[in-house]
């Protein structure tokens, strides 16, 4: 299911349409030119429409608001830990690399666990995350992740981690049986907005009990239907059509 995964993971990316249907359509011009002319035109289409912003971001706006903002300062104090999920970490080449941390565009994962473990001394840090790359080389998620934490400040005896998930159904399955961990007590369940739905969704079958603490948004309350760029716009596909399609396999299996 894993490598299964990889690979809708890469059907799901627009610009691999966008080559597929050149492909195509450059292969089939000699023999059918009206076709291969359609599918050349369809794939210039794709282009650029993929780089309008509005319609994915309006699809991330739903997806993030499925739940509601992080509980108050007050209701902190019931927890006795925050569940992190990996995928804020950018390549462990990077890391060995030039020896320094390495935070991506979902940064706030970290960060906002980071400010937590200020506030909030009682809580433990659950960090979940291992090597999601095929082939699985380099450093886990967890093994930077307490790389992180360490140069961070934070007591190492407060984090806990959890190096062997690939996926979010592992994230939950593999950290109810880290030494320390009941899941049964009350949890921050911390990632990204638009990934919460799906999250929510498998820890709570596996049966925790967490409350979400949604971060990372990307999206406004009013989106901005002018906005277009080419760079933004495919990467902002790719990851609506990553939760949206992820959340329905999920379903579909039974794991949510």
């Amino acid at each position: 299911m894993y490598v299964a995964s990889k690979i809708l993971a890469f059907a799901l990316e627009p610009l691999a349409w966008v080559l597929l249907f050149l492909l195509a359509g450059l292969l089939l011009l000699r023999r059918w030119p009206r076709t291969g002319k359609s599918l050349c035109w369809a794939a210039l289409l794709a282009l650029l429409l993929s780089g309008w912003t509005m319609p994915p971001l309006l699809l991330l706006r739903d997806l993030e608001a499925r739940y509601p903002p992080p509980p108050a300062a007050s209701a902190i104090r019931k927890y006795v830990g925050v569940v992190v999920l990996g995928g804020a970490l950018s390549n462990s080449t990077l890391w060995t690399a030039h020896n320094q941390v390495a935070l991506n565009d979902q940064a706030e994962r970290m960060t906002v666990a980071l400010g937590l473990a200020y506030k909030y001394p009682h809580l433990k840090l659950l960090y979940t995350g291992g090597i999601a790359a095929v082939p699985p080389i380099g450093l886990t998620e967890a093994r930077r992740a307490k790389w992180f934490f360490d140069d961070m400040g934070v007591d190492p005896s407060r984090v806990l981690y959890e190096a062997a998930s690939r996926n979010t159904y592992e994230n939950a399955y593999y950290s109810a049986s880290v030494p320390g961990v009941d899941r049964r007590q009350n949890w921050l369940l911390l990632t990204s907005a638009n990934h919460m739905p799906r999250a929510m969704g498998v820890f709570l079958k596996m049966g925790w009990n967490v409350t979400p603490y949604p971060v990372d948004y990307r999206s406004a309350s009013v989106p901005d239907w002018t906005d277009y760029s080419l760079h933004d716009g495919p990467r902002t596909w790719n990851l609506v059509l990553h939760e949206l399609v992820g959340y329905y396999v999920y379903q579909w299996s039974g794991t949510l």
